[in-house]
């Protein structure tokens, strides 16, 4: 109850006091190149229910049917001003609609596409027992996984076997061990990721 009610009066705050910046980036998005503000793509919820995921659009049109992973911040399909919000992850403060409408917290595991979530095991799915977050542990333990994934000669497989495992691991302690004071401890951690 307690974190529900963070979450709508911090991210109705958010969008408030973001509401100019928003404004200047969907210009900046628009004059850049062709097609909408916004980046919706489906995502797994708790229980396992999809929900529509926003974001600012960083890549051009259709990218996602060339592979659902970034490689690099310098992927080809990634825009100019694209490059930009997803360096200091600006592009993720639309979620903040996610969170105000109840499909997310502010802190929880990041929520996954159904493509790899299909390839959870039993014990994997229990990630899907909370809401996704906007943040997590994991997110800051792999602040740089693009340019990971950037390295690999295969870097769908580095994902699958190496990446997304791991991240599932340090999720299900989290849950484990999860409390209203550890989540204001992983939203400094996160500022300070992304500040430094």
């Amino acid at each position: 109850m307690l974190k529900r009610l963070f979450d709508i009066i911090f991210s109705t705050i958010g969008l408030l006091i973001l509401s100019p910046v928003f404004l200047i980036f969907s210009i900046l998005i628009k004059l850049d190149s062709k097609g909408p503000i916004f980046y919706l793509q489906t995502r797994v919820g708790k229980q396992g229910k999809d929900f529509k995921l926003f974001k600012f659009r960083t890549m051009r049109v259709d990218s996602d049917k060339k592979g659902l992973l970034t490689v690099g911040h310098r992927d080809n399909r990634i825009t100019k001003v694209g490059y930009y919000l997803r360096k200091y992850k600006v592009d993720e403060f639309p979620q903040f609609l996610n969170i105000l409408i109840g499909d997310m917290s502010f802190v929880g595991p990041r929520p996954e596409v159904r493509r790899y979530v299909d390839l959870y095991d039993e014990h994997q799915q229990k990630v899907l027992d909370v809401k996704p977050g906007l943040t997590d542990y994991a997110s800051i333990e792999y602040v740089n996984e693009n340019e990971l994934l950037k390295s690999a000669k295969d870097p769908e497989q580095l994902y699958i076997n190496e990446i997304m495992p791991a991240k599932l691991n340090i999720n299900l302690r989290y849950i484990a061990n999860r409390s209203f004071f550890q989540d204001i401890k992983i939203l400094f951690l996160t500022a300070k990721a992304i500040v430094s």
